[in-house]
């Protein structure tokens, strides 16, 4: 006879896994840094050991899947830290103004496809930790056509607000995948 399962157990055994370690105290620019890569370490943890189930739309009619996720989450990384933050001409990866959800519909089980997906959130990723990390602090400021000013104080609680919603839709649909489950 095997024990219930609690949702919150950890993906992972918790010695083996190096998110959430981060400093509960002292400045908030560390606290910040790594709640956001904490996050970005949980999606590819809801990812891992997976391939072509990755495109897997599991919640008709929503074209949501995995790589959907990483498609849809490296345009927001390019988005904010790129367009925005830095200023430079960064359009979207994966979607456009003539198909504003290329992220989630053009997601494809082609393994050329996934890697792609995979290697344009791991670019985003690393320009996003390069600028933060040479930001002067966290009161740089930009001119958002949708927010207006903001600051990268903003964006990166932002940004682990996006990162936050999207890995609870990676949990259920991991857990459809292949009843996987937890934090």
């Amino acid at each position: 006879m095997t024990s219930p399962r609690s949702r919150a157990e950890f993906f992972v055994e918790p010695e083996r896994d190096g998110r959430f370690g981060g400093p509960a105290t002292g400045d908030e620019r560390p606290m910040l840094v790594a709640f956001l890569s904490d996050h970005r370490a949980t999606l590819e943890l809801k990812c891992a050991g997976l391939k072509s189930e990755l495109a897997h739309r599991l919640v008709e009619p929503s074209t949501l899947s995995l790589i959907g996720l990483v498609r849809h989450l490296a345009d927001v990384e390019r988005r904010w830290f790129r367009l925005v933050l830095a200023g430079e001409d960064a359009p979207p990866r994966f979607s456009s103004t003539q198909d504003p959800d290329g992220d989630f519909d053009g997601a494809l089980a082609d393994p050329a496809a996934i890697e792609a997906a995979w290697q344009a959130w791991r670019d985003e990723v690393a320009f996003a930790e390069r600028f933060v990390a040479e930001a002067p602090d966290l009161d740089v400021e930009a001119v958002d056509a949708w927010r207006g000013k903001v600051s990268l104080r903003w964006v990166l609680i932002h940004m682990i607000e996006e990162y936050a919603r999207h890995n609870g839709h990676a949990d259920l649909l991991r857990e459809r995948i292949d009843g996987a489950r937890g934090i």
